[in-house]
């Protein structure tokens, strides 16, 4: 045994074994994100439960068997008995006023798996799910009782209902709000030439005839949204029996979609599935982002971390170059690198502060003032942003790409930088066409772990541009396409405002996981690219590192 310390196996074996923990630990809660935000898209059985109350009277509900807890019920006799609690999703909330119900085993008559027979789950743009049996159908004043034909009749209207409010989106977000941002461009210009004190007459006629040109323009975009508003209004509605017996009527111009869960084989489940996955990542939030998609968020997310990229690798390399191959040696130099490693350790909320501080109100104010002036006192650069919320992003993972890069340079071997030299090469050449290709993959390990750290960071970016809801993605097809002054969703943000700011804790869980998920898969995907990129460098200079 001593002979076994001496070798020092010991700390072989504990060393595995840490790894070994972590590497389980990682995995575990990777596939515990997994398992609970791929599971909300799956098409989950609908029960009914008769619930029993203290005056005799029983109360039977549909609805989804979300969860079950155990209750510590302390008798007189000081026996501790555990007693089931069952979390009921019963949707309905326009009825009932809330989605979840907790419900004691001890209220519950009967079996609690208990599948209702044809039920139908429909979702709406607002209120939640309903959840219940089809009743009726009435379209243009012909009303049908026959489930089947409820059904048939409900998919039709329901896809032309996609299709309207896809077209009323499209027109109301990108076309109009293109009228719009076009005539706040002739006030602005207007503005703009009278503060010159250069409005001539022919401009206020050239602007005059333009802006009538925009009014008459975005009058022809209500007529034509007021029209489909109309045709949204004659696609039926569905009366479909809940709880109890009562009815609510449904206008299929509030369905997103439906389905019976409980009727659907193995294969429609999967392909129910696959479409959920689908509408969560191309559509917008709903119902104060509980419902609906994250698409904003997933789009700002990406963008953001992309130009925190394109200012922070500069900015890293040619500190680390100047450092590694400029700089003398000295007491400054040693201070300055011991600034960057404590840099690292800077809480991130206090580089928020500081882009607050700096960019927005300083860097941002004095813009407005140069170039934007007659656009205030409405800011435009000089209120938080994409590029403010990018540049501190930077800051923030600046170090890590500095010493990173100044790692990868300091291995490269002083002969190749001597015969660049011998040969005629001025040290710049030498730097910019020996050293540097060299040292890209170790630059690339720093943007690996600098992205990393930037998509999951939430506290700076609640400072520096990140809001609940944006109207605007920060790039589209009008120029200059990204929109560097506009506020913008992120994932992390979206996470811990639907989590911890939600009014429907019970809903916004399932979310909060695939939220989770999606951002985890993000990352993955951007530095797989990266990995990539500089396992390819790797290669391509490993011969002249031998």
């Amino acid at each position: 045994m001593k002979e076994w310390l001496n070798k020092g196996e010991h700390w072989i074996w504990l060393s595995a074994s840490t790894v070994s923990i972590s590497v389980v630990l990682v995995l575990s809660l990777l596939a515990m994100i997994s398992y609970k935000g791929l599971a909300h898209f799956w098409p989950h059985p609908v029960y009914e439960f008769n619930i029993g109350s203290p005056n005799g009277d029983t109360t039977r509900i549909l609805g989804e068997l979300q969860e079950t807890k155990n209750k510590v019920v302390v008798e007189a006799s000081g026996l501790k008995t555990l007693i089931p609690q069952y979390l009921i999703k019963m949707g309905n909330r326009d009825v009932f006023g809330i989605d979840f119900k907790w419900v004691s085993s001890e209220n519950v008559q009967g079996k609690m798996d208990t599948l209702a027979k044809d039920p139908v789950v429909i979702e709406r743009y607002e209120y939640g799910n309903v959840y219940g049996h089809f009743s009726s159908f009435t379209l243009n004043g012909k009303t049908t009782n026959d489930p089947t034909q409820i059904r048939s009749e409900l998919q039709v209207q329901v896809a032309k209902g996609k299709a309207l409010h896809s077209a009323i989106t499209s027109i109301e977000k990108f076309d109009m709000g293109a009228v719009n941002k076009h005539i706040e461009d002739l006030r602005f210009e207007e503005k703009k030439l009278r503060i010159k004190g250069a409005f001539t007459p022919e401009d206020e006629s050239r602007l005059k005839a333009e802006r009538a040109e925009f009014q008459k323009t975005f009058i022809a975009y209500q007529a034509e949204v007021k029209v489909l508003y109309d045709q949204k209004e004659t696609l039926g509605e569905v009366a479909v029996a809940i709880s109890n017996g009562q009815v609510l009527r449904v206008p299929v111009e509030k369905v997103v979609q439906f389905w019976q869960p409980n009727n659907m084989n193995y294969v429609e489940k999967l392909g129910f599935f696959f479409s959920s996955i689908g509408h969560f990542i191309s559509e917008d939030p709903r119902e104060a982002n509980t419902e609906g998609g994250i698409f904003p968020a997933m789009i700002g997310t990406i963008v953001m971390v992309l130009l925190m990229t394109v200012f922070v690798t500069p900015m890293g390399v040619v500190a680390a170059i100047y450092m590694r191959e400029y700089a003398k040696d000295g007491l400054i130099l040693r201070l300055v690198r011991i600034s960057i490693n404590n840099l690292a350790g800077v809480p991130s909320i206090v580089f928020g502060i500081f882009g607050l501080g700096f960019f927005v109100y300083i860097i941002g104010g004095s813009i407005d003032e140069l170039f934007y002036g007659y656009a205030l006192p409405s800011p435009t650069f000089g209120t938080p942003g994409l590029l403010w919320a990018s540049l501190t992003m930077a800051l923030l993972t600046l170090p890590v790409v500095i010493v990173s890069t100044e790692e990868g340079l300091s291995r490269i071997p002083m002969s190749l930088r001597e015969g660049g030299l011998a040969l005629g090469a001025t040290k710049s050449e030498t730097i910019w066409k020996i050293v540097l290709p060299m040292a890209t993959p170790a630059i690339m390990t720093g943007l690996i772990l600098a992205i990393a750290r930037a998509a999951g960071e939430v506290a700076p970016l609640m400072l520096v541009g990140v809001v609940k809801l944006a109207p605007e993605l920060p790039i589209d097809s009008v120029a200059p396409f990204i929109h560097l002054d506009n506020k913008f969703m992120h994932l992390g943000f979206h996470i811990y405002d639907v989590g911890f700011q939600s009014p429907n804790v019970e809903a916004a869980q399932p979310l909060v996981y695939a939220t989770s998920l999606l951002l985890v898969i993000i990352i993955v995907s951007l530095n797989l690219g990266a990995i990539t990129i500089r396992n390819r460098l790797r290669e391509k200079y490993k011969a002249l590192e031998n």
